[in-house]
């Protein structure tokens, strides 16, 4: 797995700040930012985080590169819907020997493993075959409605990724580029930072989430799931338990 932090809005505490400001002040925008020392950012931001005034952090937005996970993983990504997402398509990108993750729990039992990649290499070989036989059949129908072969045979190809691509796996590989504005990080952290979250979105968001406090330190100072944003575990019974081990975590994620 690999995570970057492509861009993000210049200044996004100076911003935020400026926005919160103009909320309570009739000054002009241009004085506002202006007039904004470090020392009056930090002390303004820390009462907006303090008291939950979290609309004025929509006006900045992060964008990061995440590469090497599964399909799996990014399913469960892009149901966070306030966000843009561009992900490598298995429509029109081919398949062949493709990638795939495989669990640290698959990866810890050798007979487990080996029954894991002997199915992946078996699926691989069958997207290929049908691959092959779907770009054959309709390269055969192209050339007959009049293309010459070698656009035939480039269109046909892309034609079979769009039906091979059923057959390959969860596992398979994937690269997906992500766009979240400071809000919606808030509440991505909460749920996927949370133990209770599926063990590859969670490294994601914790990766995420060490270089969004790296970027802008005040404002995801309190940035976490939901015990260490909010002091409070919202899972009832299914609670793991563990408050003060997380509460740690984060903090030496954040300062390590």
């Amino acid at each position: 797995m690999k995570v970057t932090l492509i861009s993000h809005t210049p200044e996004p505490e100076k911003v935020i700040a400026t926005a919160a400001k103009l909320c309570y002040s009739s000054s002009d925008i241009g004085s506002l930012y202006d007039g904004l020392t470090e020392d009056k950012i930090q002390s303004f931001i820390e009462m907006l985080v303090s008291i939950g005034h979290e609309s004025v952090m929509e006006h900045v937005s992060f964008t990061f590169g995440i590469e090497g996970v599964s399909r799996a993983c990014t399913h469960q990504l892009v149901r966070h819907r306030i966000a843009s997402y561009s992900q490598k398509s298995q429509r029109y990108v081919n398949e062949n020997g493709f990638e795939f993750i495989t669990p640290p729990e698959i990866e810890g039992i050798p007979e487990a493993k080996a029954i894991f990649d002997e199915e992946m290499q078996r699926l691989a070989e069958c997207y290929e075959k049908l691959a092959d036989v779907l770009t054959e059949n309709h390269k055969k129908r192209l050339m007959a409605e009049g293309l010459d072969e070698k656009a035939a045979a480039s269109k046909a190809r892309k034609q079979a990724n769009e039906d091979a691509r059923f057959i390959l796996p969860n596992a398979c590989e994937t690269k997906i580029v992500v766009t979240m504005n400071v809000r919606s990080l808030f509440n991505f952290f909460q749920h996927r930072c949370c133990n209770r979250a599926q063990w590859e979105i969670r490294a994601v968001a914790d990766e995420m989430l060490r270089l969004c406090y790296k970027a802008a330190p005040i404002v995801f100072k309190n940035a976490g799931p939901s015990c260490v944003m909010t002091g409070r575990c919202p899972e009832g019974k299914m609670t793991c338990g563990k408050f003060k081990e997380v509460q740690e975590k984060y903090k030496e994620l954040k300062n390590g």
